[in-house]
């Protein structure tokens, strides 16, 4: 038996959001603010310990929720069937199969249908007609009463009344909701209103949660009684002439050499499995339990964790946060397993569904951490549902929610669920598996485009997932240069209405000229995406291969003499794989317009949009002292708008050769670069672009205006990036 859908409704963010859950472990990941913490909210009200009680505010409700019950509340009529208002809900789509006991659900199936292998548990916090006619009455009293007192409008004078009284008219109720397996969808008109007095929901699921608003060690502040008697203990210990003193020193210290012994054994599995996720060396550090009755923490605590070394037992706070979050983590995991199981009750039966929520288990680590955590917890959580023992084994999932790109990068891609904020009240939920059917073409059977993106982006770009904005740039020029460009601007272009670059939440990922297969990747996750690319300018001639057979190819040449474009991905956004041969492909790529840059995806095709979530930049005509040029890649881009800046710094730019063309003292090299052909002085005389890069760097200098003052950005990249900054 298991959970495989939750839907939630209503709830702050989650105005209508269905996320799907894996039998093992699902991934929930996003942006900051885009809902994940909500959905462990959620589940605490209906499903935890306190069920029953009420722990909704009116502030929970969400916001176009709030709105929509104002209007019902203060200007329409009593009419009850035209009001909606179900509240906050809960939908729990519950799967089981023939081996399952069914005595627990039985009262949620609502079929005889043998083939319906799902229930729905809906749990609602919700008005019925005559909650909603005394709300309605209670309020109208309150206003008439108030609006003279107090000058508010009658707006703030709703939003006081529900703040406060919401709770007396809102209701828990549960039911049972029929799946109709034809329309695979749930019918919400046949239903069972469940009673709390004879259904027992917690024999169905056991929610248990490891919020990350966790502790992991012992503060010193709050004194409490035991702190007091230990310091009552300090200040007297050191009479050891005092018999007292002496007999109770020599009876802790027995005391702790025996229960030490029994500690070992006691925590020796929770031990061993801290070592696996701490990567501890042999003989280096080892971690124990020892009994401390005997030290000034007898009345404080009964046990002290303790890291050995060289034969030192050094106490817990001498370790960093990570490292102690992370036993925390899984001392509290073991303890709840236990609770799931019914250890400490051999007659209680754990519940059909064991459900456990962790919540940011990165605090405080660092990367390498990170990546042993989602490693081995798995296995951790499969041994706690303790699979061999068929009467203490219980059905567990697990829902961890994560900021963490480490996590992500080593974690199952198939786990990953991706929460996005489509408006600023409501937020969906995606499936990162279903990437794969969205990448799956004709001409490529083996979908080796979505394997590529799977890998690339685990093992080097998982943080795009929680970007706000994204930059895919071609190669190691633009990556070393790209933080300093991007610091010109907003140096240069000061506007306190706008948040700077450097201050976005904006994600850098290398795609070289093959951006394209990045696509419905960038559709997935919806965010603002500038492309930086080359036009990679081409001509196309006839050849002929060795046996005499003639083919067309595409050689790379200046601008100004191609007809086409080598770049795949120009191609690809600008529709132009099947433009008219007889056509200059690279006509209709220099007629591109600002607008014209900016892409909306509409029915899988890239269409013009100035108000699209997309922009493709290249190179365009560059205008220089008079002297206009088109170049055809960020080398010869920068050459040409910063000559004079190359000229000054030649003897430091290491990553020049034939130095003799560009010296400045040379009558050929003055020749040569007045011609303005940057595109064969970066083809003749960058030997290496990543060194050519690093030579820009150092060669900068500061003003008062920028750190980067003495060159300028092309043109094309400058116009990218102000409107990424500005949208």
């Amino acid at each position: 038996m298991e959970i495989k859908k939750l839907g939630i409704k209503n709830f702050r963010l989650l105005k209508d959001i269905e996320i799907d859950l894996e039998k093992d472990i699902s991934l929930i990941i996003g942006k900051n603010n885009c809902g994940k913490t909500s959905v462990l909210y959620v589940l605490m009200r209906f499903l935890g310990e306190q069920t029953g009680t009420n722990g909704f505010k009116y502030e929970d409700f969400n916001v176009d929720f709030q709105n929509n019950l104002y209007q019902y509340i203060t200007k329409n009529g009593k009419d009850w069937g035209a009001v909606d208002c179900r509240g906050i809900e809960l939908y729990i789509y519950i799967q089981y199969d023939e081996t399952d006991n069914l005595a627990n659900i039985s009262s949620l199936m609502l079929d005889l249908d043998s083939e319906n292998k799902i229930v729905i548990l809906k749990a609602e916090y919700g008005l019925n007609e005559t909650d909603f006619l005394s709300l309605k009455d209670t309020f109208e009293k309150y206003y008439a009463r108030w609006r003279s007192v107090n000058k508010l409008r009658k707006e703030e004078l709703y939003n006081r009344f529900m703040s406060s009284m919401s709770n007396q008219f809102f209701k828990i109720r549960y039911r049972s909701i029929l799946f109709n397996t034809k329309t695979q969808k749930i019918d919400l008109n046949v239903f069972h209103i469940l009673d709390k007095r004879k259904f027992d929901l917690h024999k169905i699921i056991s929610l248990k949660y490891i919020e990350a608003k966790r502790e992991p060690m012992n503060k010193d502040s709050d004194v409490t009684l035991s702190d007091l008697s230990s310091k009552y203990y300090e200040n007297i210990k050191g009479k050891d002439e005092e018999p007292a003193i002496q007999r109770f020193e020599s009876t802790l210290l027995n005391a702790d050499v025996s229960l030490t012994k029994v500690y070992d054994k006691l925590f020796e599995s929770v031990i061993n499995k801290i070592k696996k996720f701490g990567g501890i060396k042999e003989n280096e550090t080892i971690v124990k339990i020892i009994s401390t009755l005997g030290q000034q923490k007898l009345l404080k605590d009964n046990t002290t964790m303790v890291y050995e070394a060289e034969k030192k037992q050094l106490p817990e706070g001498y370790n960093g946060l990570g490292y102690l979050n992370l036993i925390s983590i899984i001392m509290k995991i073991e303890i709840i397993l236990a609770e799931f199981r019914c250890d400490n009750n051999i007659h209680r039966i754990p519940a059909d569904i064991n459900l456990l929520f962790i919540e940011e288990p990165e605090a405080h680590t660092h990367p390498q951490m990170q990546y042993v955590f989602i490693k081995n917890i798995k296995n951790l959580l499969k041994n706690g549902s303790n699979e061999e023992d068929v009467n203490r084994k219980i059905n567990l999932q697990t829902i961890i929610t994560t900021h963490s790109s480490h996590i992500v990068s080593d974690c199952d891609f198939d786990d990953i669920k991706y929460f996005q904020r489509i408006t600023s009240t409501s937020v969906i939920s995606k499936n990162v598996k279903h990437l794969e059917t969205e990448y799956k073409d004709e001409s490529d059977p083996d979908n080796r485009r979505f394997k590529f993106l799977k890998q690339y982006l685990t093992l080097n770009y998982a943080e795009i997932f929680f970007a706000d904005k994204v930059i895919l740039y071609e190669g190691d020029t633009e990556r070393i240069l790209l933080p300093a460009m991007m610091k010109k601007i907003d140096q240069e272009e000061k506007d306190t209405t706008i948040l700077p670059l450097l201050a976005q939440n904006i994600s850098l990922l290398q795609s070289g000229a093959n951006s394209q297969l990045f696509d419905k990747f960038l559709q997935f996750v919806g965010i603002k995406t500038l492309i930086i690319t080359d036009i990679d300018a081409g001509k196309e001639e006839i050849i002929k291969d060795k046996n005499g057979r003639e083919r067309m190819v595409s050689k790379e040449c200046d601008v100004e003499e191609g007809t086409t474009t080598t770049n795949s991905a120009l191609k690809h956004y600008y529709d132009l794989i099947s433009t008219n041969s007889r056509e200059s492909i690279l006509k209709l790529l220099k007629k591109k317009s600002h607008e014209q840059k900016i892409l909306k995806n509409v029915d899988a095709k890239w269409k013009n949009d100035k108000n699209g979530s997309l922009m493709v930049v290249y190179q365009t005509e560059e205008e220089n002292e008079g002297e206009k040029y088109y170049p055809r890649s960020f080398e010869d881009a920068f050459l040409f708008c910063n000559r004079e800046f190359i000229m000054k710094n030649i003897g430091k730019f290491t990553s020049l050769k034939n130095k003799d063309v560009i010296d400045e003292n040379d009558a050929k090299a003055s020749t040569y670069i007045s011609s303005a052909n940057s595109y064969d002085l970066a083809k003749n005389c960058i030997k290496s672009k990543p060194a050519f890069a690093m030579d820009i760097l150092l060669c900068s200098k500061s003003d008062e205006i920028s750190d980067f003052s003495n060159w300028n950005i092309p043109p094309y990249i400058r116009e990218g990036l102000i409107w990424l900054r500005d949208n």
